[in-house]
């Protein structure tokens, strides 16, 4: 009898969500009441959000993305067109594009080496007299130093808008990601530690900022649909701004209110698995995310790598083919801001101004860390990473 070739392992999706039942079943309860827009459930997720970042309800507004939340969040703090915002080059494009959409001119100030996040030292040497604004963003769920930010934010009377995107677990010093600046945009993108799909959250110190923020994001009118079509009666609503559709549905939130349920008990389980890699790669010639500061809290949103090809005999693009051969998923957080075509042809960047950035922008990978991963996944990820090394070390050996 012939052998039967064997049987391909799955492919490793990178960043697959986890789902459960309870999120399905209130998906199908959301649409069998027949209210799929903002309604009941997405004030739910905003009053069980707030409970979890230690606010009240008047302080957080759903977006349907983080996204949305960083640009709205510009255009609440009242910024005048054209100041200038200081932000990472180590960030998705969606950081600079939102304050090019405000009307406002990026500028970037390059990143700490070891921790990847935002330097403040670089950030008091870009600022200039046209500075309105500083956009931190907490890298792969690692605190930025809010601490000297907000001092520096302070000595210059400037708007601070914190990206925590990775960073709905993250606490520096005993506060919460997003609580330090005016404003903090959050994420629950489908790879993000709560997921709702497509979805944000704008978060902020002062209500009136946050009661402005609502009213952009669904075109300026003083009533959302709930509350113009409830069983009370039609009540009209009067457009006050020239706003966005940026607002979140209540199929959104049916997901996130248990994937919030959830936070605490997913964190652990990414903590597991990062400690598991570190061990695990720990002889290895590849770069590992730089411990947790002292009185901070990571969460673990990325697990990013460096490949050197001087020390590891094998490019980092070629690794990432190599990661894909074996049928396992991965990710690059981020090629840096100034790589790209279109803000080098509008602003004349080029990555060596920003060298630190641009480094690890060309070096890192970004591993599987989701709570869906099972010992196995772990373990096959660990066994392609260990084969893939020590298979490059003997041909340049």
């Amino acid at each position: 009898m012939r052998n039967r070739p064997a049987t391909a392992p799955p492919f490793l999706i990178f960043g697959s969500p986890l789902i459960e039942q309870t999120e399905i079943d209130e998906v199908v309860a959301c649409m069998e009441s027949a209210w799929l827009g903002t309604g009941p459930r997405v004030v739910q997720f905003e009053r069980d959000f707030a409970a979890y970042q230690g606010l009240q309800l008047a302080q957080v507004a759903a977006v349907n993305s983080c996204t949305a939340a960083l640009h709205v969040s510009m255009v609440a703090a009242d910024l005048e067109p054209g100041r200038e915002v200081i932000t990472t080059p180590m960030t998705f494009c969606a950081s600079v594009n939102a304050i090019i959409h405000a009307g406002l001119v990026p500028v970037l100030a390059d990143v700490d080496p070891a921790t990847q996040n935002i330097d403040p030292a670089a950030i008091e040497a870009a600022i200039t007299p046209r500075t309105g604004a500083i956009l931190p963003v907490h890298f792969a769920g690692r605190a930025c130093e809010m601490d000297a930010i907000m001092s520096i934010a302070r000595k210059h009377d400037l708007m601070v808008i914190e990206d925590c995107a990775h960073a709905i677990e993250t606490t520096c010093h005993g506060r919460k990601a997003g609580t330090f600046g005016d404003f903090g945009c959050f994420s629950f993108y489908a790879t993000k530690n709560v997921v709702t799909g497509e979805g944000g959250m704008i978060t902020g110190r002062d209500e009136a900022h946050i009661a402005r923020a609502r009213v952009l994001a669904l075109h300026g009118m003083s009533k959302d649909a709930w509350h113009r079509f409830g069983d009370q009666g039609y009540k009209h609503y009067q457009v006050i701004e020239a706003g966005f559709k940026y607002n979140m549905m209540d199929l959104q939130a049916a997901i996130g209110i248990h994937q919030l349920a959830r936070v605490e008990r997913n964190w652990l389980r990414r903590e597991t698995v990062w400690n598991r890699y570190m061990e695990a790669f720990a002889d290895l010639p590849i770069g590992l995310p730089a411990p947790p500061e002292k009185n901070t809290r990571h969460a673990y949103h990325l697990f990013t790598i460096m490949v050197d090809e001087v020390r590891c005999g094998i490019s980092r693009d070629a690794f990432l083919d190599a990661m894909n051969a074996r049928r396992i998923g991965t990710g690059v957080h981020y090629l840096a801001v100034p790589e790209h075509p279109y803000y080098q042809h509008r602003y004349g960047w080029k990555p060596e101004q920003w060298p630190n950035a641009m480094r690890l922008g060309r070096q890192t990978v970004s591993l599987p860390l989701s709570p869906k991963l099972t010992d196995a996944d772990v373990q096959r990820v660990i066994d392609a990473v260990s084969s893939i090394m020590c298979h490059a070390s003997k041909i340049t050996a």
